[in-house]
């Protein structure tokens, strides 16, 4: 497989996702379509860092399947204008003599597929901290290390192992790209050279979405108003003994879920006012939001949303939309165009009240706020900052 060398750089990502199985709205998955433009680039999917948990065969089987299936794609061109691959490993980051031999597995395998694609010295982005060994010890121009969430409060891993990683690679990058300027602000400290990037937003395709007619199908005949989510709805981020209290509470109002959920949602949708989606592809989600009268983030209260800065919040922003979420640190500087709640009763009334003051100003004030937000605009000033003197 070859993709199309534009330019004389080179990049490989080693991606905190799969590319075929999650959305593609994530920032390294967004810079690395802009960074294949200016060469040849290599997405790595996500090496496994959490611990098998056997008390859950059937999702445990699930995850396999999965993964076993991105593994056999092997290395693929996508429309994105890089290659993708997924390398087997064993998620053994625990175990020490293990974890060197997943290190020689992994480095054997990324020769294979960067010699498929003539990369040669890249620069190297790393997004996933089970790479750490690999990456580190990979030839390259430069090492930029992605820190986007405290992974090391992620579910199922080794605490230890992954700060151990997360430390290693900030004192070893040339770049540290923080997007929760509070952890840039504790963390900044322990890196060679450190940038509060925050995030991006396809601005255009979010915005403009209204201006086409396509509506889906599944969205037709939902009874207004519309409150929806678009997105992952996991145990250690989305709060849903609060929705389904809102959802309780607002039982004249539709409720609609895009998105794969990893939680037990059975008692949401059992509700007579909810609808669940399902995934999407990435493409489509701008018009299923355009869909929605308010959007909402029932995030949980815990030190991952502290240092997590949600991407769906521009894209939200961008569809013009009202938002309500829960508190987190990053949403502060959007308290102007947003409803902040505490509980499900707050949150219950911030959703009526989006309704009732919506109008087009508003809904202009928030695109306004995230119209320079865009992916190719924090690109360039990654590629800037790393470079600079």
């Amino acid at each position: 497989m070859a993709v199309a060398n534009n330019g004389n750089m080179s990049f490989v990502c080693f991606g905190g996702e799969d590319w075929w199985y999650h959305n593609q709205a994530h920032i390294d998955m967004q810079l690395m379509r802009r960074f294949a433009k200016l060469g040849t680039a290599l997405y790595v999917n996500s090496i496994v860092i959490q611990k098998p948990k056997l008390g859950q065969n059937g999702k445990l089987v699930q995850k396999i399947v999965r993964k076993a299936k991105s593994i056999f794609r092997g290395l693929q061109e996508t429309d994105a204008g890089f290659g993708v691959y997924s390398p087997a490993s064993i998620p053994v980051h625990h175990i020490s003599w293990l974890r060197k031999v997943n290190e020689k597995l992994l480095r054997t395998q990324l020769w294979y597929a960067n010699r498929q694609l003539g990369i040669c010295e890249p620069i190297v982005w790393v997004a996933c901290p089970g790479a750490c060994d690999v990456a580190v010890k990979m030839k390259k121009s430069k090492l930029v290390y992605q820190r986007t969430d405290r992974l090391e409060e992620y579910p199922n891993v080794d605490n230890q192992t992954i700060s151990r990683y997360d430390r290693k690679l900030k004192a070893d990058a040339d770049l540290t790209v923080f997007v929760n300027k509070t952890l840039y602000e504790q963390e900044s400290v322990q890196c060679r050279k450190a940038i509060y990037l925050d995030h991006g937003v396809d601005f255009d395709m979010f915005a403009c979405a209204e201006q086409n007619q396509e509506v889906p199908d599944e969205m037709k005949e939902i009874k207004k108003p519309v409150v929806g989510f678009f997105g992952g709805i996991d145990s250690h981020t989305f709060d849903l003994a609060l929705i389904e209290k809102v959802v309780g509470l607002l039982s004249e109002m539709s409720f609609v879920f895009v998105g794969n959920a990893s939680s037990d949602c059975s008692g949401l949708s059992a509700k007579n006012n909810v609808i669940m989606l399902g995934k999407k592809p990435y493409e489509q989600i701008p018009h299923y939001g355009k869909c929605f009268d308010v959007a909402i983030m029932p995030w949980r209260q815990n030190r991952w949303i502290q240092a997590c800065n949600p991407i769906k919040l521009k894209e939200y922003l961008a569809l013009g939309k009202p938002v309500v979420s829960t508190p987190f640190p990053e949403l502060e500087k959007y308290l102007d165009v947003v409803y902040q709640a505490d509980n499900a009763e707050d949150f219950a009334r911030c959703i009526k009240k989006a309704i009732e003051e919506n109008n087009p100003d508003r809904t202009a004030a928030r695109r306004k706020k995230v119209e320079n937000a865009s992916w190719d605009s924090k690109a360039k000033l990654v590629l800037k900052t790393l470079f600079e003197k």
